[in-house]
């Protein structure tokens, strides 16, 4: 199998253009690992759409499937540009959260950074879960995905790597969560650091920082139509927010490179 190793903010995945195989699980998992395989946080699979410019499907390292994933999509438009699937900087994309749009900005040739359109959030009511021996309190957003955004005065210390899983797979959220845990810093900056559901902590999550900056406009934390930037273990993103709970993320999108697995 030829994949290309792509990056947003350190969220890699492994892309590939071609139909899904059927044992997609097992060749996930196999190649995601950071020891044995190429190491990845999962796999994106990039095909013709009879709906939109192109079609994405996402693949968690464990081999779950994911509806949208928000650092891997701007990777989807600089993959189809680059490799010249097509010529048009402004795309549409299928995924299972819906139809998204990207306006790309190319450098020399190549696509530098990504505008993704990620349609309209959901915010819920504010709820409590007791997990991984803590009670905590957070805002359940959906981004197409769901998410469980917990707001901390000093998110350097939040046990991440407990308090995650643990949240991730309570009751509450029969489908698994991703989680995020956001520390306001300024009306128009907030550091964020995620566990991503199938995937653990993860260096950036895209549709996390979504979540994240539509629940602080939510909460009044943060202001409508005002770019926010979300800072994450591997970068920054700029997202905003409008008075309907639409969002725009922008951030860039990088190759790193290409290889052949043996996959049997």
């Amino acid at each position: 199998m030829h994949f290309t190793k792509m990056q947003g903010l350190g969220n890699d995945y492994l892309y590939v253009f071609g139909q899904v195989p059927d044992d997609i699980g097992r060749i996930c998992r196999k190649l995601s690992d950071r020891h044995f395989g190429a190491g990845s946080d999962g796999m994106i699979y990039i095909s013709p759409s009879d709906r939109a410019d192109f079609r994405m499907r996402i693949f968690n390292a464990d081999g779950s499937e994911a509806k949208m994933c928000g650092n891997g999509i701007r990777c989807v438009g600089k993959y189809v540009y680059d490799k010249g699937y097509t010529d048009k900087t402004h795309l549409t994309i299928e995924t299972l959260s819906g139809i998204r749009t990207l306006d790309m900005r190319t450098r020399c040739g190549r696509v530098a950074n990504v505008t993704v359109d990620m349609g309209k959030t959901e915010v819920d009511p504010g709820m409590t879960v007791v997990a991984g021996g803590m009670t905590v309190s957070g805002t359940p957003v959906s981004v197409g995905n769901p998410h469980f955004v917990i707001f901390t005065d000093d998110v350097s210390n939040m046990p991440i790597e407990t308090l995650g899983p643990a949240v991730e797979k309570h009751a509450a959220f029969p489908g698994g969560v991703n989680v995020e845990f956001v520390q306001i810093l300024a009306p128009d900056r907030m550091r964020m650091r995620v566990w991503e559901r199938g995937s653990g902590v993860t260096m950036a999550c895209g549709t996390g920082a979504c979540a994240s900056a539509a629940a602080a406009v939510s909460l009044g934390y943060c202001r409508t139509y005002e770019s926010l930037s979300v800072v994450l273990d591997g970068g920054t993103l700029e997202i905003t927010v409008d008075g309907e709970g639409n969002v725009r993320m922008t951030g860039p999108a990088e190759s790193v490179y290409e290889a052949e697995a043996d996959i049997e």
